[in-house]
């Protein structure tokens, strides 16, 4: 049983209650403005489907602004939660404090935009949140860079900012450790805005396309987070997708070395337009070995990405895995996937073979070159750490598959890899992306059916679409 509030936490929190319930309805051109500034970057992480709690939503303009399905307010003032109710009839808004929240409902996503900077007691008011959340439940939370301090207090002065009571002013630091002290722990943080008031050229200009090589500067601090993780209740079903184009020398290897996980592991084969004798070697292993469950397609399209998304329309497991027909990748290695999906470690699991040491002739110099720095790129633009984006390994639950699918459009059929499909996807879902290290290996059979200077000149084009996409925004 938590404790009730201290009395110095009741009193903060009726001078908060206080200053709101005084506090005119208007507001300034410039507040407006920042509110719709955040609300644009918000819809950027919200799907439109979503159910959302704001937890300290004032007066509701934020909420407005947000596109969502069902919304749900509340805030510690009365007369803010009377305004709110008459900007938003359609929405639900109740008073009462976040740290003394009192639902019986679980949401998407719950927003904190500027709420931890007034609350009387940030970990308490995090661990009420876990009541009204599931492992899915996103939490959002904006917050100021203390850097733009003394421009508020300037502001406030000249009656370009509406005073507000003494604030916490909480660091990036600050708010990773009260949600590690609670049950969340955080996905990816990334600044924005430069310039916090719409104005025609300059405005676009500074947040958009310089506030991204300036972090340390921008005024609004975005925190993603989920629930810290729990272990899946029962074993998992697999589906191990295997893209095969020249590779007959592999395929009997593939069944052997791939081990058997959770409850049960199916092999699906997708031959894609072999000049060798790959689709024959796939029919005559799959009758060699009933005792495996095998499925065996032919490619209708062209190129790894299609393949990938050929087979994952008909996989029937719990959990989605890519496994390159070259085994480069061991097979034998495919259960410390799976362990850091079931575990809830990770909810999108890259293989990264830039760890260990792999054998000599695995990849070439430039190769490796190239490698790192699209690892060091995509990581810049995904706000999570991704060592290596091109290693072809990469595993995930079907039903956050089905997600990305289902917003494809968003992106778009652009990726004839595959690879940054789902990256890409899992970012814009919010998804935990963690590295997988795996021991790199020579190919034995046949050669690669990468072309390094064309893919790497596809590469570079992707690296600029996806930077339009997910950070030029």
């Amino acid at each position: 049983m938590k404790s009730p509030l201290g009395r110095l936490s009741e009193q903060h929190l009726s001078t908060i209650r206080d200053h709101f319930d005084a506090r005119p309805a208007d507001t300034t051109v410039a507040s407006r403005s920042y509110r719709k500034l955040l609300a644009h970057y918000y819809n950027r992480l919200i799907p439109p489907s979503a159910s959302i709690l704001e937890v300290g939503c004032g007066d509701g303009e934020l909420l407005a602004l947000i596109q969502a399905e069902r919304k749900t307010g509340i805030d510690i003032s009365n007369t803010q939660i009377a305004r709110a109710r008459k900007r938003l009839p359609d929405a639900t808004f109740l008073t009462q404090a976040g740290e003394l929240l009192a639902l019986q409902e679980t949401f998407d996503v719950i927003i904190l935009s500027e709420t931890l900077d007034l609350s009387a007691d940030v970990q308490r008011l995090l661990e009420q949140l876990a009541a009204v959340s599931t492992p899915e439940t996103r939490l959002l939370i904006n917050f100021h860079n203390n850097l733009w301090r003394p421009i508020f207090t300037v502001g406030e002065r000249l009656k370009l900012r509406t005073p507000v009571p003494s604030a916490n002013w909480l660091s990036s630091h600050d708010i990773e450790n009260f949600l590690e002290l609670s049950e969340w722990e955080t996905i990816k943080r990334q600044p924005k805005l430069l310039w916090p008031v719409a104005t025609p050229v300059i405005g676009p200009i500074l947040n958009r396309w310089v506030a991204p090589f300036f972090p340390f500067a921008c005024l609004a601090i975005f925190n993603v987070a989920r629930l810290r993780p729990i272990t899946a209740l029962k074993p998992l079903s697999v589906s191990v997708v295997i893209p095969a184009r020249n590779e007959a020398g592999n395929i009997e290897a593939a069944v052997l070395r791939t081990p058997q996980m959770g409850a049960w592991t199916e092999l699906i084969f997708i031959e894609g337009h072999s000049r060798d004798n790959t689709w024959d070697e796939i029919q005559r292993v799959r009758a060699a070995y009933p005792d495996r469950r095998i499925t065996t397609l032919r490619q209708t399209g062209k190129g790894k990405g299609n393949a990938v998304r050929e087979a994952y329309a008909v996989a029937t497991g719990d959990v989605l895995m890519i496994l390159d027909a070259d085994l480069t990748m061991p097979p034998e290695e495919l259960p410390k996937f799976y362990d850091a999906i079931t575990t809830g470690k990770a909810e999108f699991a890259n293989g990264s073979r830039l760890v260990y040491p792999m054998e000599n002739g695995a990849m070439q110099f430039l190769n490796m070159i190239a490698n790192h720095f699209f690892g060091v790129a995509f990581s810049w633009l995904l706000g999570q750490r991704v060592k290596d984006t091109l290693c072809g390994t990469k595993v995930l639950r079907r039903e956050h598959y089905l997600k990305i699918a289902a917003n494809r459009a968003y992106f778009g059929d652009f990726d004839p890899f595959g690879d940054f499909d789902l990256l890409f996807g899992a970012d814009k879902l919010n998804l935990k992306i963690r590295d997988i290290p795996i021991r790199y290996r020579e190919r034995t059979y046949g050669t690669t059916n990468i072309q390094r200077w064309s893919h790497g000149m596809l590469l570079f084009r992707m690296l600029a679409f996806a930077a339009r996409k997910l950070k030029f925004v």
